[in-house]
């Protein structure tokens, strides 16, 4: 692929760039440039092209205003302690990428033009990514996306789509320290029915997931966890995070996917607790499980996991008429969570294989 680049003339001077770095927080500041790759069913995917970061024009007619065909997806680089770059499992996002184009009808983009991209954008940018010589977590946050651009009002597959990549450094999730997030159960509301596009990684699903998210903030929670679609008894996911359940023989719960997303944090956990020892089943969870197994001690631990927070305990579950308690220990969580950090950023050995050096 062939992808021509356009410097910006007013890119952000040192002194600027150092005062965000320093407190980037999270999806709030951009890197200097950005990468957009056309597609048509005449020239397939063409003019690749890396140019300043800047608003995009969109036709009032274009398709994804309408009709919502668009996908993205989330991942990060970081710079290790010899100033060297490297994303983690960026060929997991190329194929998680092709799956939910292949779900919402868009053009695939193979996986070696989307790693392409992906490093030729951060290279382009690559003093934006972030060092941490406070023993901090602050990465470059990856934003891959691709939508229905064509100005068109029926209802069918796009005949123009735009895949787009920008970059936005973030800092450590947890501010002054890692906590348990609370959860709300809604009973109320689903995230994605047998045949839907729960396992795709489309913007649909988080909109689907706001009104329910309103209804635990209302309750005084940080998350919402959803049940499945059919029978509303089995746990799915929560609005942005996969989830675990640790028991006290050292076995490790998670629920099936299918009408979940497969999340690429959730996978590297998975065998990772497998290389510490610990059995990790993935099927069906019902939330009676949840409840009775915190209840009676046989569950010890419960966490979550997604790109931005890595590895978050859970703390107390609410529902309507009653509340489930976190249970006491968090030590199996901090472990696998300590693991993959430290892989991320290079102070462990990457036994698996996940990081892809780009500078």
């Amino acid at each position: 692929m062939q992808i021509t680049t356009t410097l910006s003339a007013n890119p952000t001077d040192d002194a600027r760039l150092a005062e965000i770095l320093a407190n980037p927080g999270f999806g709030t500041h951009f890197s200097d440039h950005m990468l957009t790759i056309e597609w048509t069913p005449e020239k397939g995917w063409n003019d690749a092209r890396i140019t300043p970061y800047g608003p995009i024009t969109l036709d009032p007619a274009a398709a994804v205003l309408h009709y919502a065909q668009e996908i993205f997806e989330g991942m990060k680089a970081y710079r290790h302690d010899d100033d060297s770059i490297w994303l983690f499992r960026p060929e997991a996002n190329a194929e998680r990428m092709k799956r939910s184009s292949e779900r919402l009808a868009l053009p695939v983009l193979d996986v070696p033009d989307f790693l392409e991209a992906v490093e030729e954008l951060v290279k382009v940018d690559a003093r934006w990514v972030p060092g941490n010589p406070d023993g901090g977590e602050k990465s470059l946050y990856i934003r891959p996306f691709m939508f229905a651009s064509e100005k068109f009002l029926g209802v069918r597959p796009a005949q123009h789509v735009t895949f787009m990549v920008i970059t936005s450094p973030a800092g450590a999730y947890f501010k002054g320290g890692i906590k348990p997030v609370s959860l709300w159960l809604t009973e109320e509301y689903t995230r994605a029915g047998r045949g839907g596009m729960g396992a795709a990684k489309t913007g649909g699903n988080y909109a689907s997931s706001l009104v329910a998210q309103q209804e635990a903030s209302g309750h005084g929670c940080d998350q919402v966890v959803f049940l499945d679609a059919q029978e509303g008894k089995y746990v799915e996911e929560l609005g942005g995070m996969n989830m675990y359940f640790v028991y006290d023989d050292g076995s490790i719960v998670t629920p099936a996917t299918g009408t979940i997303l497969e999340g690429i944090t959730r996978s590297s956990i998975i065998e990772l607790a497998g290389e510490m020892g610990h059995q990790v089943t993935e099927r069906k969870f019902a939330i009676e499980e949840w409840k009775e197994g915190v209840a009676s001690g046989k569950i010890t631990e419960i966490f979550a996991c997604g790109t931005a927070a890595v590895v978050t305990p859970v703390g107390s579950l609410k529902y309507a008429g009653g509340e489930t308690s976190a249970p006491a220990s968090q030590d199996l969580t901090m472990r696998i969570r300590d693991a993959l950090v430290s892989v991320q950023l290079g102070k462990a050995e990457d036994t698996f294989g996940w990081m892809r050096r780009v500078v």
